[in-house]
Protein backbone atom coordinates (compact mmCIF):
# COMPACT_ATOMS: atom_id res chain seq x y z
CA UNK A 1 0.00 0.00 0.00
CA UNK A 2 1.28 3.45 -0.81
CA UNK A 3 1.99 5.58 2.19
CA UNK A 4 2.98 8.96 0.19
CA UNK A 5 1.45 10.56 -3.10
CA UNK A 6 1.09 14.48 -4.05
CA UNK A 7 -1.92 16.11 -4.32
CA UNK A 8 -3.92 19.13 -4.75
CA UNK A 9 -7.76 20.22 -3.72
CA UNK A 10 -9.12 21.69 -7.02
CA UNK A 11 -6.39 23.20 -8.21
CA UNK A 12 -4.88 24.81 -4.50
CA UNK A 13 -2.20 22.88 -3.22
CA UNK A 14 -2.66 24.52 0.16
CA UNK A 15 -4.37 20.61 1.26
CA UNK A 16 -3.81 21.25 4.87
CA UNK A 17 -5.97 23.86 5.75
CA UNK A 18 -9.08 22.10 4.07
CA UNK A 19 -8.01 18.35 6.30
CA UNK A 20 -6.93 16.90 10.02
CA UNK A 21 -6.28 13.76 10.06
CA UNK A 22 -5.89 11.39 12.88
CA UNK A 23 -5.09 7.57 13.20
CA UNK A 24 -8.44 6.77 13.70
CA UNK A 25 -10.34 8.95 11.26
CA UNK A 26 -10.11 12.46 9.04
CA UNK A 27 -12.09 15.26 8.56
CA UNK A 28 -12.39 16.65 5.21
CA UNK A 29 -13.89 20.53 4.66
CA UNK A 30 -13.66 19.85 0.59
CA UNK A 31 -15.99 17.43 -1.51
CA UNK A 32 -13.44 16.07 -3.47
CA UNK A 33 -13.65 13.80 -6.67
CA UNK A 34 -13.45 10.53 -6.41
CA UNK A 35 -10.28 9.57 -7.08
CA UNK A 36 -8.73 12.32 -5.15
CA UNK A 37 -11.17 10.87 -2.03
CA UNK A 38 -9.81 7.26 -2.90
CA UNK A 39 -6.15 8.80 -2.56
CA UNK A 40 -7.26 10.40 0.97
CA UNK A 41 -8.26 6.57 1.71
CA UNK A 42 -6.07 4.72 0.74
CA UNK A 43 -3.13 6.70 2.24
CA UNK A 44 -4.48 7.51 5.26
CA UNK A 45 -5.84 4.11 5.73
CA UNK A 46 -8.72 5.81 8.03
CA UNK A 47 -12.66 6.41 7.68
CA UNK A 48 -12.65 10.20 5.50
CA UNK A 49 -15.61 12.57 6.89
CA UNK A 50 -16.83 15.61 5.15
CA UNK A 51 -18.16 18.75 6.97
CA UNK A 52 -17.64 22.53 6.71
CA UNK A 53 -16.41 24.51 9.54
CA UNK A 54 -18.12 28.32 10.23
CA UNK A 55 -19.91 27.64 6.98
CA UNK A 56 -16.06 27.03 5.35
CA UNK A 57 -14.09 24.24 3.98
CA UNK A 58 -11.18 25.31 6.58
CA UNK A 59 -11.14 22.58 8.56
CA UNK A 60 -7.50 22.32 8.88
CA UNK A 61 -7.43 25.90 10.22
CA UNK A 62 -10.16 25.92 12.56
CA UNK A 63 -9.69 22.49 13.84
CA UNK A 64 -7.08 20.25 15.98
CA UNK A 65 -7.64 16.92 16.85
CA UNK A 66 -6.28 13.15 17.94
CA UNK A 67 -7.41 9.49 17.71
CA UNK A 68 -10.30 10.61 20.38
CA UNK A 69 -10.69 13.88 21.15
CA UNK A 70 -12.11 16.68 17.74
CA UNK A 71 -11.82 20.23 18.72
CA UNK A 72 -14.10 23.25 17.32
CA UNK A 73 -14.44 26.81 17.80
CA UNK A 74 -17.25 27.60 19.46
CA UNK A 75 -17.96 29.89 16.74
CA UNK A 76 -18.76 26.24 14.63
CA UNK A 77 -22.66 26.25 13.47
CA UNK A 78 -24.96 24.42 15.58
CA UNK A 79 -25.45 22.40 12.55
CA UNK A 80 -22.75 21.73 11.67
CA UNK A 81 -21.28 20.64 15.19
CA UNK A 82 -24.20 18.13 15.66
CA UNK A 83 -23.56 16.51 12.38
CA UNK A 84 -19.97 16.05 13.50
CA UNK A 85 -21.03 14.28 16.82
CA UNK A 86 -23.32 11.83 14.63
CA UNK A 87 -20.57 10.74 12.67
CA UNK A 88 -17.43 10.64 15.15
CA UNK A 89 -20.20 8.93 17.32
CA UNK A 90 -18.33 5.56 18.62
CA UNK A 91 -15.12 7.10 17.03
CA UNK A 92 -14.25 10.55 18.40
CA UNK A 93 -15.52 12.97 21.23
CA UNK A 94 -16.73 16.23 19.45
CA UNK A 95 -15.87 18.94 22.13
CA UNK A 96 -16.07 22.85 21.58
CA UNK A 97 -13.33 25.44 22.97
CA UNK A 98 -14.31 28.91 24.09
CA UNK A 99 -11.33 31.33 22.44
CA UNK A 100 -10.66 34.55 20.81
CA UNK A 101 -8.27 31.96 18.89
CA UNK A 102 -10.72 30.40 16.92
CA UNK A 103 -7.76 29.07 14.47
CA UNK A 104 -7.17 26.35 16.60
CA UNK A 105 -5.05 24.54 13.99
CA UNK A 106 -2.94 27.35 13.91
CA UNK A 107 -2.08 27.47 17.74
CA UNK A 108 -2.18 23.92 19.01
CA UNK A 109 0.11 21.18 17.62
CA UNK A 110 -0.76 17.81 18.77
CA UNK A 111 -0.76 13.75 18.79
CA UNK A 112 -2.58 11.19 21.18
CA UNK A 113 -0.33 11.49 24.05
CA UNK A 114 1.27 15.62 24.27
CA UNK A 115 0.25 19.02 22.79
CA UNK A 116 2.06 22.05 21.99
CA UNK A 117 0.33 25.11 22.40
CA UNK A 118 0.57 28.74 21.65
CA UNK A 119 1.52 31.21 24.77
CA UNK A 120 -1.13 33.37 23.25
CA UNK A 121 -4.01 31.01 24.95
CA UNK A 122 -4.92 32.62 28.28
CA UNK A 123 -4.17 30.20 31.22
CA UNK A 124 -8.22 28.97 31.46
CA UNK A 125 -7.67 28.62 27.41
CA UNK A 126 -4.92 26.69 28.15
CA UNK A 127 -6.37 24.31 30.23
CA UNK A 128 -9.65 23.66 28.79
CA UNK A 129 -7.58 22.46 25.68
CA UNK A 130 -5.21 20.26 27.59
CA UNK A 131 -8.64 18.69 29.10
CA UNK A 132 -10.67 18.71 26.13
CA UNK A 133 -7.69 16.78 23.97
CA UNK A 134 -6.69 14.52 27.58
CA UNK A 135 -2.79 14.80 26.62
CA UNK A 136 -0.12 16.56 28.36
CA UNK A 137 0.17 19.79 27.04
CA UNK A 138 3.29 22.51 27.39
CA UNK A 139 3.42 26.12 25.88
CA UNK A 140 6.29 26.70 23.57
CA UNK A 141 6.95 29.88 21.56
CA UNK A 142 8.48 28.31 18.31
CA UNK A 143 9.31 31.21 15.93
CA UNK A 144 8.28 35.06 15.98
CA UNK A 145 4.59 34.21 14.72
CA UNK A 146 3.81 31.02 17.73
CA UNK A 147 1.72 29.39 15.58
CA UNK A 148 3.00 25.72 16.66
CA UNK A 149 0.07 24.27 14.55
CA UNK A 150 1.11 26.01 11.42
CA UNK A 151 4.87 25.84 11.70
CA UNK A 152 5.04 21.73 12.90
CA UNK A 153 3.34 18.27 11.64
CA UNK A 154 2.83 15.57 14.36
CA UNK A 155 1.87 12.41 14.43
CA UNK A 156 2.54 9.17 17.05
CA UNK A 157 5.57 8.14 15.14
CA UNK A 158 7.16 11.26 14.47
CA UNK A 159 7.07 14.77 13.42
CA UNK A 160 8.62 17.93 11.30
CA UNK A 161 9.36 21.31 11.88
CA UNK A 162 9.67 24.47 9.25
CA UNK A 163 13.28 25.43 9.11
CA UNK A 164 12.10 28.98 10.60
CA UNK A 165 11.69 27.14 13.94
CA UNK A 166 14.79 27.06 16.01
CA UNK A 167 17.03 24.21 17.25
CA UNK A 168 16.67 25.42 20.69
CA UNK A 169 12.51 25.19 20.14
CA UNK A 170 13.03 22.37 18.54
CA UNK A 171 15.15 20.74 21.23
CA UNK A 172 12.39 21.70 24.01
CA UNK A 173 9.36 20.25 21.76
CA UNK A 174 11.90 16.77 21.58
CA UNK A 175 12.07 16.80 25.38
CA UNK A 176 7.89 16.38 25.03
CA UNK A 177 7.49 14.16 22.20
CA UNK A 178 10.06 12.04 23.46
CA UNK A 179 11.28 11.64 20.17
CA UNK A 180 13.24 13.19 17.86
CA UNK A 181 12.08 16.05 15.36
CA UNK A 182 12.88 16.69 11.73
CA UNK A 183 13.21 19.98 9.97
CA UNK A 184 12.44 20.78 6.32
CA UNK A 185 10.51 22.48 4.11
CA UNK A 186 7.16 21.90 2.13
CA UNK A 187 5.83 23.27 -1.37
CA UNK A 188 9.19 24.41 -2.83
CA UNK A 189 10.60 26.33 0.40
CA UNK A 190 7.98 27.40 2.58
CA UNK A 191 7.83 26.89 6.24
CA UNK A 192 3.85 26.63 7.30
CA UNK A 193 4.03 22.77 7.17
CA UNK A 194 0.64 22.54 7.81
CA UNK A 195 -0.31 24.07 4.89
CA UNK A 196 1.14 21.61 2.23
CA UNK A 197 0.42 18.08 4.65
CA UNK A 198 -2.05 15.46 5.68
CA UNK A 199 -0.30 12.89 7.74
CA UNK A 200 -1.45 10.70 10.53
CA UNK A 201 0.98 7.55 11.75
CA UNK A 202 -0.09 5.25 8.22
CA UNK A 203 0.81 7.87 5.67
CA UNK A 204 0.60 11.36 4.13
CA UNK A 205 -0.02 13.65 1.31
CA UNK A 206 1.74 16.73 0.58
CA UNK A 207 1.08 19.57 -1.67
CA UNK A 208 1.56 19.02 -5.57
CA UNK A 209 4.66 21.49 -5.47
CA UNK A 210 6.52 20.21 -3.60
CA UNK A 211 10.25 18.35 -4.03
CA UNK A 212 11.28 15.42 -3.68
CA UNK A 213 14.02 16.60 -1.61
CA UNK A 214 11.10 17.77 0.60
CA UNK A 215 9.29 14.56 0.49
CA UNK A 216 12.36 12.75 0.81
CA UNK A 217 12.86 14.74 4.49
CA UNK A 218 9.28 14.56 5.53
CA UNK A 219 8.94 10.88 5.00
CA UNK A 220 12.08 10.29 7.16
CA UNK A 221 10.61 13.05 9.77
CA UNK A 222 7.36 11.13 10.03
CA UNK A 223 8.98 7.73 10.41
CA UNK A 224 8.20 5.70 7.76
CA UNK A 225 11.85 5.12 6.75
Amino acid sequence: MVHVDKVNFKGDPNIGLYCVATDKYAILGENLNKSKLKLLKEVLDVPIITSNIYGTPFVGIFCVANSNNFLVPEIIFDEEFENLKKQLDGIAEVKKIKTLKTALGNNVLCNDKIGILSQEFNEKESNDIQTALAVKTKTINLSEGDVPGSYGILTNKGGIFGSIVKNAEIKIAEKLTGFELGVGTVSTGSSIMSSGIIANSNGFLVSSNSTGFEMGRIDESLGFI
